[in-house]
């Protein structure tokens, strides 16, 4: 579901397709070193499309061949989308810090995972906010649509 109380999903669409185009830092939080694991393949796709992936994992020095954060508190750096993968209950004090960071256009909840005091917090702080889809799938329908 598509938050920040646009007009239309079509619309709604169409900005995070914009924001996709506009982006070139992502922070995936709960980013696994396992390929088999939906957060790293999300990850290394967006690199693969020219993002520069900023992992936050509690664990690891290095994935994908970047430096990895144990918590959004040590980002002190312009980034334009936060995607989470954790689980809803675990996103409010995610999504608190995230609207913090400098530069942050979207707050992106990965496919299965919603909570409305999340949605609350982006919406309050004034930043896009995407709950239930998975960034990956999304970036791919805009690039077909011609959006990126």
């Amino acid at each position: 579901m598509v938050s920040c109380e646009l007009p239309n999903a079509n619309n709604a669409d169409k900005n995070l397709c914009k924001i996709l185009k506009d982006s070139k830092v992502i922070v995936i939080v709960g980013l696994s070193p396992k390929p088999h694991r939906a957060s790293h393949q999300v990850a290394k796709y967006l690199q693969e499309e020219g993002y520069k992936i900023i992992p936050v994992y509690p664990r690891e020095e290095e994935i994908l061949g970047e430096r990895v954060y144990r918590s959004l508190d040590e980002i002190d750096f312009e980034v334009d989308i936060v995607d989470i993968f954790r689980k809803g209950e675990d996103t409010p004090p995610i999504v608190e810090k995230a609207v913090k960071l400098p530069g942050i256009k979207c707050v992106f909840l990965q496919e299965g995972v919603t909570n409305e005091k999340s949605k609350e917090i982006a919406k309050r702080a004034g930043v896009f906010y995407v709950e239930d889809k998975c960034l990956m799938v999304e970036h791919k329908r805009c690039k077909n649509e011609g959006l990126l």
